[in-house]
């Protein structure tokens, strides 16, 4: 006869496995979604997200789609021990081509505003992506032949390609910066909501069965692990650095026709600025390590969703010029989000966050930030922010002089 398991080791299973469920990055992530969106109702005056929750959900739901795209890509980069500085410069490349190919194949209509038709807009498309794989294997060429780390091989097409694009545009459209697209099916491509969340939805499932279902993707987390390793025992890693630079261009040029389609106008100088800092920083708030080998596709989808969530939040509640804040909030996001693991394992070893000289002036810039910050979200709100900062200046002092307590007690 078989022995029944006991009760003890049943429950202790159970707690075990419930623990760590609560210690997943995703879980954490889910309940400060939820968090933030309650926090934002709460403080927004017109208290959006209550009366007006359909639309709330369509313009968030929408807007994470169209940055989850290229951040998909972003993931796998990292995740593979690399970084790709270049989605938003790729993105607005990508719209240059393709609206470079509707003029070239439809020049009358596009001048007349007239629509161009699905053959050309499928050609504009196809071209695009094709563009988008030849980006990819440039960045791979330069980091795998030529020996360019892939922090210098992605900044030169950050800084060149928008460039490249804005010439183009001057050269083939008589001298404008920008080709207007008048064609209404061409921006119900990303005007409408169902078509980029089901495709970003479509594009997730299909990265997240890659890196988690093949053995491509457990090659992929073995490069980002250790390359040297990963080569020595017969992975081919110039082949792998190829699919995730590829992937991650070609994901940036479909995020590229997304956006086009979305403000109808080809602009290279101002469309996707910045964007591939939102990109990384959803990865990373989304458990991926920058140093490879580390992070899920479900958590870097929770992660943009976290993002566009804070994003949309502070639009509500500052309501005046929000956009000029989406750069700091990002910043922030990012910097929280890192230093909350690193300073954990520093907790474990016994290292001091806020001790010596230098513990001093991190605790006045933290103050300081905090007042500043306090005083420009909260200025419809009538919060002082010298006050808040003084309360930051004294539970940081408290913290520091916790931590002497707690080093000086603990046994050599």
């Amino acid at each position: 006869m078989t022995s029944a398991t006991p009760p003890s080791s049943a429950s202790g299973s159970v707690c075990d496995a419930l623990t760590r469920l609560l210690q997943r990055t995703e879980f954490g992530l889910i309940a400060a979604i939820v968090a933030v969106v309650l926090l934002s109702a709460a403080i927004d005056t017109q208290h959006v997200y209550f009366n007006r929750p359909a639309d709330s959900a369509i313009n968030v739901l929408r807007q994470t789609a169209l940055l989850g795209v290229f951040a998909l890509g972003a993931a796998v980069v990292i995740i593979a021990g690399g970084i790709d500085l270049s989605s938003g410069s790729v993105i607005a490349f990508s719209g240059t081509v393709c609206g470079l190919v509707m003029l070239k194949l439809a020049p009358d209509e596009m001048r007349q505003g007239l629509p161009v038709g699905m053959p050309v807009m499928a050609a504009a498309i196809a071209a695009t992506l094709i563009v988008g794989s030849l980006i990819g294997s440039l960045h791979t060429w330069l980091i795998t032949v030529v020996g360019l780390p892939p922090f210098v091989a992605t900044l030169a097409t950050l800084v060149g390609l928008r460039s490249l694009g804005r010439a183009l545009i001057a050269h083939f459209n008589s001298g404008s910066s920008q080709i207007q697209i008048f064609d209404e099916r061409f921006r119900y491509l990303s005007t409408s909501v169902w078509i980029p969340v089901v495709l970003f939805v479509v594009l997730a499932a299909g990265v997240w069965v890659l890196m988690a279902r093949t053995v491509v993707g457990r090659h992929l987390y073995a490069l980002g692990g250790n390359e040297s390793a990963a080569r020595l025992s017969g992975i081919r890693t110039d082949r792998l650095k190829w699919l995730a630079y590829s992937l991650s261009a070609v994901l940036s040029a479909i995020a590229g026709i997304l956006y086009t389609c979305e403000v109808a106008t080809a602009d290279p100088e101002k469309l996707g600025k910045g964007y591939e800092l939102n990109a990384i920083a959803a990865a990373v708030v989304g458990g991926c390590s920058l140093l490879g080998g580390t992070g899920t596709i479900p958590g870097a989808v929770l992660g943009v969703l976290f993002l566009r969530v804070v994003i949309d939040g502070v639009a509500k509640i500052i309501k005046r010029s929000a956009d000029i804040y989406e750069g700091l909030i990002v910043g922030v996001v990012v910097v929280v989000a890192v230093a909350f693991t690193q300073l954990r394992q520093a907790g474990r070893r016994g290292q001091r966050v806020l001790g010596g000289p230098l513990g001093i002036v991190t605790i006045v810039n933290l103050a300081v930030l905090t007042g500043l910050l306090v005083t420009l979200f909260g200025q419809d709100y009538g919060v002082d922010g010298r006050v808040i900062g003084g309360v930051a200046l004294v539970v940081l002092i408290l913290g520091r002089l916790l931590e002497g307590r707690s080093a000086a007690v603990k046994p050599p």
